[in-house]
């Protein structure tokens, strides 16, 4: 790290990542963003972010590098030019939702370069990332850990350092299925409804307030359409890959595609 003020950067400016780099600007930190379509960093940079001109660029002049981009192989592509650029002494944060083994190799990569590694996915909504709300499950040694700690703060209420670098990615995956499983749930409760008869929003209501309740139940009148579908399909494929057999990630996984193809089949 450098001995002035920490330099961040960010690369992945969607639904959540812009308003993660805006927490950081609003923290205090002196933020470098890039982005393919120079526009979609437009509000930042008239808020007082630097845009740089490449993604190495970005990476040898930040201390740490926070990439939010939209599967592994963004990812990958971006990597191959930003580690190369990246200081002894720097730190690279996955906030994407990857394979853990990715990040486990990313890692090994960085160590080789002297630089420091952590996967740290969130979960919460562009508006809970706008008010520093969201969920950081973080992967990595205590040292990228504590190293990046103050800059997660910027945007999450609750970090967590689970484990090794990949061990963030494993809770995500297990996060993100189970919400599809429970909304899968929540799908055959209001069918089963239908059914016998009954009126949805009360039912609705009877669930949501008994032993029933649960966030999927909560989430389900507002996922009902394709849209939210396709990242789910890629996170319970993501489980089930690191699960390798494993009974409980099938379980899961399995519960989560009644509701997944119910909403988006052809995915």
């Amino acid at each position: 790290m450098s001995s002035g003020p920490l330099q961040a950067g960010f690369i992945g400016l969607g639904t959540i990542g812009e308003p993660m780099a805006r927490r950081l600007l609003q923290a205090g930190f002196q933020i470098t963003v890039w982005a393919r379509r120079r526009e979609a960093a437009a509000d930042l940079e008239a808020g007082g972010a630097r845009v740089a001109d490449s993604v190495s660029a970005l990476g040898a002049d930040c201390d740490y590098v926070g990439l939010c981009v939209l599967d592994d192989t963004a990812v990958a592509e971006i990597c191959e030019t930003l580690i190369p650029a990246m200081k002894p002494g720097s730190l690279l944060a996955i906030h994407s939702t990857i394979a853990p083994a990715s990040c486990e190799a990313l890692e090994a990569r960085c160590g080789e370069r002297g630089i420091l590694f952590c996967d740290a996915p969130v979960d919460g909504s562009g508006e809970q990332a706008s008010e520093g709300q969201l969920v950081v499950m973080c992967g990595g040694t205590q040292q990228a850990i504590d190293t990046a700690r103050p800059v997660l703060e910027a945007f999450g209420r609750l970090i967590v350092h689970l484990g090794p670098a990949g061990a963030g990615q494993r809770a995500k995956v297990i996060c993100n299925s189970t919400l599809a499983a429970n909304l899968a749930l929540a799908r055959a409760a209001m069918n089963l409804g239908d059914a016998f008869g009954l009126d949805r929003s009360q039912l609705h209501e009877v669930l949501m307030n008994g032993a029933a309740q649960s966030n999927g139940l909560f989430l389900f009148p507002l996922m009902s359409g394709p849209r939210p579908a396709p990242l789910l399909h890629k996170d319970t494929a993501l489980l089930r890959d690191a699960g390798n057999g494993n009974e409980h990630a099938e379980l899961i996984a399995r519960t989560a595609r009644h509701w997944l193809d119910a909403v988006n089949p052809a995915a």
